[in-house]
């Protein structure tokens, strides 16, 4: 994780927020701090026949505009003010798309990756079992996020299913379509970043045919949008990064046979022979968009920034940019697309299944990316609006716009 703490930040970007639009220090206090914190002790029996004890958290932060949304993640390195942070931007994720629905946010301190499936599946279930009287269809839905996936969703759904005598499908989102997922879930969040972008290239005069677009970040989100940028958009994607390098061609790569090499070696570093390259120098190519997907808080500094040459930064993951980044990047001219809005097709869609789950009746994939472009598109251009009518800039407007709606909430339910 970043040396940055990403709670700092985002209270930060919140202060930010209620000067501008001149907030009652009653409602910030309440906006401020979560509204619950949870944190948990689950004993897992290992393969090996010894018991270990992991810390797990739940944060739910905001639920004045309906129950508590957010993922959960299984991380060696996670910290409550990680999922402090994250169930904050959350709620302003689920308000600046319109959703009826709060932040949350979960986690648990261990490496997936040196686990069994079994021991796996053994904390998911007791994960749950800690935590079930605080979650539910109608308080706060979980979903995955960083090292969770659809099965470990399965198994928690399973649990709570098990605890509660029936079938709670809704309890929540992401998961396989067999059990009550939705179809586009996969790719939402990259797809509604890719709506983001289309938008604000139509608004720079940019033509993202001939764009030249550098990806952060090779994960899941990363790696759907380097597909996507060039099948919606015949863009050039140049260079990929991950957590242990990057590979740059000006000609452009070829992202399946990029994704080949990264499956067989772990990494996209030795694509090709191509030189290696830090995060850093990515940053500074001569592109025209970059896509910030990887999983570090506050990457994009005010060392960072000055050296970006991009027109566009969609921000796929949360938290990659500094306040100083901020300042400095709305001071060179680039359009930053904010992180709670480019990336929150993956709470949209999965809403959607709340949506579906509740009606015991699915959509089809085409009805999904409808929806979810309909929603991303309005999203993007009432925050363009406010960072016009305001004069800030693209993050600054994004919580203009989901702050006043949570604050609204919050004042006609009576709690300010």
């Amino acid at each position: 994780m970043s040396k940055v703490n990403p709670f700092e930040m985002a209270q930060h970007q919140l202060l930010d927020c209620a000067k501008i639009l001149k907030l009652d220090q009653g409602v910030v206090d309440i906006l401020m701090q979560p509204q619950r914190q949870i944190q948990v002790s689950i004993p897992v029996k290992m393969d090996d026949g010894t018991t270990r004890v992991f810390q797990g958290f739940r944060v739910q932060y905001n639920n004045a505009l309906g129950p508590y949304k957010g993922g959960i993640r299984y991380h060696p390195e996670e910290t409550i003010d990680t999922v402090r942070a994250l169930s904050a931007w959350m709620t302003w994720k689920c308000s600046v798309l319109g959703l009826p629905l709060g932040g949350g946010k979960g986690g648990i301190i261990c490496n997936p990756k040196e686990m069994s499936k079994g021991e796996l599946e053994r904390l998911s279930r007791g994960y749950i079992r800690a935590l079930w009287k605080n979650i539910g269809p109608d308080t706060d839905v979980p979903a995955p996020d960083v090292y969770t996936d659809g099965q470990i969703m399965a198994w928690m759904m399973d649990e709570y299913s098990i605890i509660n005598g029936k079938n709670q499908f809704g309890l929540l989102t992401g998961k396989p379509l067999v059990v009550g997922g939705s179809l586009g879930r996969s790719d939402a969040t990259a797809k509604g970043g890719m709506y983001t972008l289309r938008e604000a290239a139509k608004e720079l005069k940019i033509d993202l045919s001939k764009a030249k677009v550098a990806i952060l970040g090779f994960g899941n989100a990363g790696s759907f949008a380097a597909t996507l940028v060039q099948e919606m958009f015949g863009s050039t994607v140049v260079a990929v990064t991950d957590s242990k390098g990057g590979v740059y061609d000006a000609n452009g790569l070829d992202i399946a046979a990029v994704s080949g090499h990264k499956n067989k070696t772990k990494s996209v570093v030795g694509y090709k022979g191509l030189p290696k390259l830090t995060n850093d120098e990515v940053m500074a190519l001569p592109v025209d968009v970059i896509i910030a997907a990887a999983p570090e808080e506050g990457a994009i500094n005010d060392k960072v920034a000055p050296t970006v040459k991009a027109k566009v930064i969609c921000e796929l993951a949360n938290g990659p940019t500094t306040p100083e980044g901020d300042a400095i990047l709305h001071k060179n001219g680039v359009h930053v697309i904010p992180d709670f809005l480019c990336n929150a097709g993956g709470v949209t869609v999965s809403y959607y299944e709340m949506v579906q789950n509740m009606y015991m009746h699915y959509w089809s994939l085409d009805d999904v990316y409808a929806k979810l472009d309909t929603a991303m598109t309005a999203s993007y251009h009432a925050v363009l609006a406010a960072s016009k009518e305001y004069k800030i800039n693209m993050r600054q407007a994004a919580y203009v716009v989901a702050v006043k709606r949570v604050v609204e909430a919050m004042k006609v339910r009576g709690w300010v």
